[in-house]
């Protein structure tokens, strides 16, 4: 089943300087636009906004239930203070996201059906989202570039929207050009860069 009137949400305020973020060295809080994401000052979105694909998850699934949603860092603040993200006391990196911390903050906050998959084939998405859900997936980052090997798998989330005729329909909240952003493929080449993991909303 597809879905192609998803909306799509980046994590990144300005699309458009998202290939040269992820390609060619542009600094990622260096974005014009970076208050569009709700964020409190431009310092706080430098360091989260490479962190927060999940976040561009869950508001395209809010925005596709309600025609509305609160801003990416709106709903980061409300992730964290569920644990959804955690700080190195040492070394201040970022571990996350976190997903047993994020479905309940999902169920708690939003009102969705959140179930954490430890184990989800690619040939079980079909079955979720035949039921009206759709899943967070986990997949390397590369998967924007498909016609590469993939390097890995896992590491980045992407919300799977859809399917049909063997095919998956994805979000992709680092996309770097239109068609990464809104993207369908075979479901093999997307099993490639899948970590078969996930959460399923509903």
């Amino acid at each position: 089943m597809a879905e192609p009137d998803f909306p799509t949400v980046t994590q990144y305020a300005s699309p458009d300087l998202i290939e040269a973020i992820v390609y060619r060295g542009h600094r990622p809080g260096d974005d014009p636009r970076w208050s569009e994401s709700g964020a409190p000052d431009h310092a706080s979105y430098a360091r989260w906004c490479s962190h927060i694909c999940g976040m561009a998850c869950l508001r395209m699934a809010l925005l596709r239930r309600d025609g509305h949603a609160p801003s990416l860092f709106d709903l980061l603040d409300g992730a964290r203070a569920y644990g959804a993200y955690t700080e190195d006391a040492d070394t201040a990196a970022i571990r996350g996201l976190i997903y047993a911390p994020f479905a309940a903050y999902a169920r708690a906050e939003h009102g969705l059906t959140a179930e954490v998959h430890g184990r989800l084939p690619a040939g079980r998405l079909a079955e979720l989202l035949d039921a009206g859900q759709v899943v967070t997936a986990s997949v390397h980052k590369e998967i924007r570039r498909p016609d590469r090997p993939a390097p890995g798998r896992g590491g980045h989330l992407v919300l799977v929207t859809g399917h049909q005729n063997g095919t998956v329909r994805f979000r992709n909240p680092s996309g770097h050009a239109p068609a990464t952003r809104d993207a369908e493929l075979p479901l093999d080449v997307f099993a490639t860069f899948y970590a078969e993991r996930g959460i399923a909303l509903g």
